[in-house]
């Protein structure tokens, strides 16, 4: 269908869906082809196939994750349609993107284990009515050792050394195994199976999505468009949004750590956040730039939406204003929260009557680990009866009541039993 032959109306509607589908994007390849493709859809009205894949080996989202997630859901709300792949199969390899070494290979129990934790959280955003889950087992599970060589066949190992990650391990003397360059062969043949219109992802995934093109054509099939997203940065301001660096907001996270952790958010990455990881329109996102910009809007007043925009999105309208409230109550007015959950500490836990501050910290749940509650304590952040706690080897004499606090949003009350 060309240009032309549209309507007023489906011209006006083709505009649109560009101008939402630009927003927030680093890369489209190439944009004259996603022209092209949404001149079709809308000229018959057959939805895009827009597709995901996702690698089940750490299934808990955050933020950084949600910004393709929410690109996905634009194009849901145009009435496309959206593929979500579960990698169940490519999962046992492991994405070698950004690795310096072959990663563990994960058991058939772990991926479905962590594909159904992923379906229970990705639905926050998605519209599961809109969306088709896949697992690319369906289609690589079956395929025999002729068809994986032919395959193969398909791209050059030149192809495949002009991945960084790979460079850069082969330069240094680092191994790479064979199996980790079906990887990128894998993702690219699942748009193959799946004939997919468009793939999402973030920018360390280029190669990976740009490969669906090129076996989309050796396939004989029309190649899909690449669309690639920003990487988030966390809450330090410097490293990508990574639950290993500490420096991140899950979505499943209870929504006081939702709200305190955003109002740890960089003033100047705000906008971004607001930009990438939530459904504030572009207009919204206008007024919000320039109230900034001219001080009309208090950074800390933006701030405090954004947090209470996260928790309504994840937990609803309700636990977001309970955050807010509870928010003001223990940080603007520093006082203790009202209801702070109870958490028992046995007394055969205590040797006369005393228990090491690390041992306390660790009993209760209130870090994973004693070297996380070594390095609250050196940090100052925790504290029993609002009295602040900085000696490792500390000992303290719990009683039935007392507060234990860690940072600025972990509290229990201990209870003797």
């Amino acid at each position: 269908m060309k240009w032309e032959n549209l309507s007023e109306v489906q011209q006006a509607e083709v505009e649109k869906q560009l101008a939402v589908i630009r927003r927030g994007v680093v890369e489209i390849v190439p944009e004259d082809e996603l022209r092209n493709k949404i001149v079709n859809a809308v000229a018959t009205g057959t939805p895009l196939k827009v597709k995901l894949g996702l690698d089940p080996s750490a299934p808990d989202i955050h933020v950084g994750h949600t910004v393709v997630l929410h690109k996905l859901r634009q194009f849901q709300e145009f009435g496309h349609e959206v593929q979500l792949l579960i990698g169940d199969f490519t999962g046992r390899i492991g994405d070698p993107t950004g690795k310096s070494e072959t990663r563990k290979q994960l058991s058939e129990e772990d991926v479905k284990r962590n594909a159904e934790t992923y379906q229970k959280q990705i639905y926050k955003i998605l519209d599961p009515q809109k969306t088709k889950l896949y697992y690319n087992s369906e289609w690589l599970s079956p395929l025999n050792f002729a068809e994986v060589l032919n395959l193969a066949a398909k791209v050059t190992v030149a192809r495949m050394m002009e991945r960084d990650d790979f460079t850069k391990r082969f330069s240094t003397g680092l191994p790479i195994s064979i199996h980790e360059f079906f990887y990128p062969l894998m993702q690219g043949y699942d748009s193959v199976a799946l004939k997919s219109d468009i793939e999402l992802g973030g920018t360390d995934q280029t190669f990976n999505l740009l490969m669906g093109r090129t076996l989309q054509k050796e396939y004989n099939q029309s190649a899909q468009v690449v669309i690639t997203t920003p990487l988030i940065e966390g809450l330090d301001g410097v490293n990508k949004m990574s639950k290993s660096l500490g420096n991140y907001i899950g979505i499943d996270e209870e929504p006081n750590q939702i709200y305190g952790k955003s109002m740890s958010i960089p003033d100047k990455l705000m906008y971004k956040y607001y930009e990438l990881a939530t459904n504030t329109s572009s207009e919204e996102l206008a007024v919000l730039k320039n109230s900034l910009e001219d001080g009309t809007l208090h950074p800390r007043d933006a701030k405090m939406k954004l947090a209470a925009a996260f928790v309504r999105m994840y937990h609803g309208e309700e636990a977001a204003q309970a955050a807010e409230n509870h928010f003001i109550t223990v940080f603007q007015q520093r006082a203790l929260p009202n209801e702070i959950e109870q958490a028992e500490l046995a007394m055969d836990e205590l040797s006369g009557g005393l228990i090491g501050i690390i041992k306390l910290l660790s009993v209760l749940g209130l870090q994973p680990t004693n070297s996380e509650a070594r390095r609250s304590v050196q940090q100052g952040a925790v504290r029993i009866n609002e009295e602040k706690i900085s000696d490792v080897h500390a000992e303290v004499a719990p009683k039935d009541g007392d507060v234990l606090q860690v940072g600025k949003r972990k509290f229990v009350k201990i209870k003797l039993v």
